[in-house]
């Protein structure tokens, strides 16, 4: 027997190395004036000025007085609610992170050290409207609740930049001190994919969300329009195509961030090593990038999470890309119920830094009891359908319930010492 298995397995391991020349050969086809793909990307960006010049507008498009401008603009009654909303986070009406741990715990809680260095994220998922930003602060003033400190958005970006949420919901978030995601109408919905129409064809996705042959230009172009004019950062990403093209906009200068959605199917460490391979590899010269989280698959378990969490550390992304776990999901059409993942992620906090707890549905016991359970093909409905059809009320009290899980995660967390990440401005 020649060797120990010891010395094979280093030896096997090595055959993993790869050439330094390949990146060479990378480097060589994105420099290539004949690079098509490379050639219609820079043609788009072309088109809103230099990557410095795009950040100037967004810049200017996302300060807090152009923001307030267009409301008026748009949709002038919105500036009372924005101007309470102020003036209530100026008067320290919400709940503080100390007052909520001492509501869970009581005395107790001031001689307890809470672990903020692996605070979790506290996120909610979808805030399709303005006025139910008004209600949930409402609601958590009266309750001594919490505002989460990340909000995701799937509302279509031409209604909402119609009706003047789009500003206002940009104005509240600066007010409060929170994270929001947009989610771009490119997308498979939008009838790019020529294949799906709905559940009949629900197979269809198993080849790509639906962003095929131009889509990926007409994304960008899309991010560039909202970015110039809103000073929309942070959108949601659905396919590969378009990943690629974020960090290639990031590489470039302009300063897009994204999260990568739940639909990718990042469901193994093996398909986290892949992601956070090209985050790496496109981050720019001073190790920042682009890609600012992802979402797992919903069949992830705890492990896959501590597994992958070691590679994030290696690549030196610990800090840059948050893991974006879903807790809750709605009641219908996306998971089998009951889907509740609060225990797995109470244990998951202890060990792994940097994740967030979506909610992207209410605790299922609630969720299932209402008339209207939550139901994420109400994402794509028109604004006026869910008027005139009377769910208006029921979609509200569909994201109040997903509020309140959100609470229910942070008071199990407390309960374990653990810390968590609400709205900034508002509760630390």
């Amino acid at each position: 027997m020649i060797g120990n298995a010891t010395d094979r397995g280093t030896d096997l391991r090595s055959r993993l190395t790869i050439p330094a020349d390949r990146l060479d050969d990378l480097n060589a086809f994105l420099l290539d004036p004949e690079s098509r793909v490379v050639n219609d990307l820079l043609a788009v960006v072309a088109r809103y000025g230099t990557p410095e010049e795009i950040n100037r507008k967004a810049r200017a498009a996302g300060a807090l007085p152009t923001l307030l401008d267009r409301v008026r603009a748009s949709h002038p009654e919105y500036l009372a609610d924005l101007e309470w909303l102020a003036e209530q986070r100026d008067r320290g009406a919400f709940v503080s992170v100390a007052d909520f741990r001492r509501g869970v715990l009581g005395a107790r809680a001031d001689t307890l050290e809470f672990r903020d260095d692996m605070a979790v994220t506290l996120e909610v998922s979808s805030l399709h409207y303005f006025p139910w930003i008004i209600a949930a602060a409402r609601k958590a003033i009266a309750e001594r609740s919490l505002m989460p400190g990340r909000w995701i958005r799937v509302r279509k970006m031409k209604e909402q930049e119609a009706d003047g949420d789009l500003p206002a919901v940009a104005v509240a978030m600066q007010i409060i001190g929170a994270s929001v995601v947009e989610t771009l109408d490119t997308k498979g919905t939008d009838g790019s994919n020529i294949h799906l129409g709905g559940p009949a064809t629900i197979t269809g996705y198993f080849g790509g969300i639906g962003q095929p042959n131009d889509h990926v230009l007409q994304w960008v172009d899309e991010f560039l329009h909202y970015y110039t004019e809103y000073g929309v950062r942070q959108v949601l990403n659905v396919n590969s195509g378009t990943v690629l093209a974020g960090y290639l906009l990031h590489r470039l200068g302009v300063d897009i961030e994204f999260k990568i959605s739940v639909f990718v199917g990042n469901d193994n460490p093996f398909a986290g090593l892949w992601t956070l391979l090209a985050a790496r590899l496109f981050a720019r010269d001073d190790g920042s990038g682009p890609l600012v989280g992802f979402n797992w698959g919903n069949s992830v378990n705890n492990e896959t999470l501590e597994i992958t969490a070691q590679i994030r550390r290696a690549l030196g992304l610990e800090d840059l890309v948050r893991f974006e776990h879903h807790v809750t999901e709605t009641w219908k059409s996306i998971v089998l119920q009951p889907y509740d993942r609060r225990a797995e992620l109470v244990t998951l906090a202890g060990t792994v830094r940097n994740i967030s707890a979506k909610h992207e549905g209410g605790d299922p016991e609630v969720d299932a009891a209402r008339p209207h359970p939550s139901d994420i093909l109400d994402y794509f409905r028109d604004k006026a359908e869910i008027v005139a059809s009377g769910d208006w009320d029921n979609l509200q009290r569909n994201f109040m319930d997903k509020l309140d899980a959100t609470n229910h995660t942070a008071r199990a967390l407390t309960e374990h010492g653990l810390s968590f990440g609400a709205a900034q401005n508002l509760h630390h």
